[in-house]
Protein backbone atom coordinates (compact mmCIF):
# COMPACT_ATOMS: atom_id res chain seq x y z
CA UNK A 1 0.00 0.00 0.00
CA UNK A 2 0.85 3.65 -0.21
CA UNK A 3 0.91 6.66 2.08
CA UNK A 4 -2.22 7.48 1.66
CA UNK A 5 -3.95 4.51 2.18
CA UNK A 6 -1.58 3.36 5.15
CA UNK A 7 -2.79 6.46 6.64
CA UNK A 8 -7.05 6.03 6.01
CA UNK A 9 -5.93 2.31 7.05
CA UNK A 10 -4.50 3.49 10.51
CA UNK A 11 -7.06 6.22 11.21
CA UNK A 12 -10.03 3.39 10.38
CA UNK A 13 -8.47 1.07 12.39
CA UNK A 14 -8.08 4.01 15.51
CA UNK A 15 -11.71 4.83 15.48
CA UNK A 16 -13.28 1.49 14.52
CA UNK A 17 -11.43 -1.17 15.88
CA UNK A 18 -12.65 -3.22 12.54
CA UNK A 19 -13.30 -7.07 12.26
CA UNK A 20 -12.32 -6.81 9.16
CA UNK A 21 -10.45 -3.77 6.94
CA UNK A 22 -9.40 -3.57 2.93
CA UNK A 23 -8.21 -0.52 2.01
CA UNK A 24 -8.39 -0.81 -1.88
CA UNK A 25 -6.44 1.50 -4.39
CA UNK A 26 -8.86 1.47 -7.09
CA UNK A 27 -6.85 4.37 -9.16
CA UNK A 28 -6.11 2.35 -12.03
CA UNK A 29 -9.52 1.37 -12.78
CA UNK A 30 -10.22 5.36 -13.18
CA UNK A 31 -7.74 6.56 -16.04
CA UNK A 32 -8.66 9.52 -17.11
CA UNK A 33 -11.74 10.30 -15.29
CA UNK A 34 -11.65 13.40 -12.91
CA UNK A 35 -9.13 13.42 -10.24
CA UNK A 36 -6.93 10.60 -11.39
CA UNK A 37 -3.40 11.41 -10.95
CA UNK A 38 -0.69 9.00 -12.33
CA UNK A 39 1.16 8.70 -8.79
CA UNK A 40 -2.15 6.86 -7.70
CA UNK A 41 -3.96 7.06 -4.47
CA UNK A 42 -6.91 9.24 -5.53
CA UNK A 43 -9.75 6.28 -6.15
CA UNK A 44 -10.36 4.08 -2.93
CA UNK A 45 -12.50 1.20 -2.17
CA UNK A 46 -12.97 0.89 1.64
CA UNK A 47 -14.58 -2.52 2.99
CA UNK A 48 -14.72 -2.39 6.72
CA UNK A 49 -16.75 -4.71 9.42
CA UNK A 50 -17.25 -2.83 12.87
CA UNK A 51 -19.50 -3.52 15.88
CA UNK A 52 -19.23 0.60 16.36
CA UNK A 53 -22.20 0.81 13.01
CA UNK A 54 -24.05 -2.16 14.53
CA UNK A 55 -28.55 -0.56 14.61
CA UNK A 56 -26.75 2.44 12.51
CA UNK A 57 -28.40 3.01 8.96
CA UNK A 58 -25.93 2.94 5.91
CA UNK A 59 -26.26 6.97 5.68
CA UNK A 60 -25.29 7.10 9.56
CA UNK A 61 -22.32 4.64 8.93
CA UNK A 62 -21.24 6.28 6.21
CA UNK A 63 -21.15 9.83 7.45
CA UNK A 64 -19.08 8.04 10.29
CA UNK A 65 -16.34 6.58 8.28
CA UNK A 66 -16.72 10.02 5.98
CA UNK A 67 -15.66 12.01 9.23
CA UNK A 68 -12.56 9.95 9.98
CA UNK A 69 -11.58 10.57 6.37
CA UNK A 70 -12.21 13.99 6.24
CA UNK A 71 -8.99 15.32 5.97
CA UNK A 72 -8.04 12.91 3.17
CA UNK A 73 -11.12 13.56 1.46
CA UNK A 74 -9.89 17.05 1.08
CA UNK A 75 -6.62 16.23 0.11
CA UNK A 76 -5.28 13.55 -1.80
CA UNK A 77 -8.69 11.40 -2.01
CA UNK A 78 -11.17 12.46 -4.77
CA UNK A 79 -13.39 9.11 -5.05
CA UNK A 80 -14.24 6.61 -1.63
CA UNK A 81 -16.63 3.96 -2.44
CA UNK A 82 -17.46 2.12 1.13
CA UNK A 83 -18.61 -0.71 2.15
CA UNK A 84 -19.90 -0.63 6.00
CA UNK A 85 -20.84 -3.59 7.93
CA UNK A 86 -21.53 -4.75 11.08
CA UNK A 87 -20.17 -7.79 12.24
CA UNK A 88 -22.60 -10.62 11.32
CA UNK A 89 -23.93 -8.79 7.83
CA UNK A 90 -22.71 -9.72 4.66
Amino acid sequence: MGQVADGMTAKLRAAFDPEQLNVIDETNQHHGHAGWKESGETHFKVEITAAAFAGKSRVDRQRLVYGVLAEDLAGPVHALALVVRAPGER
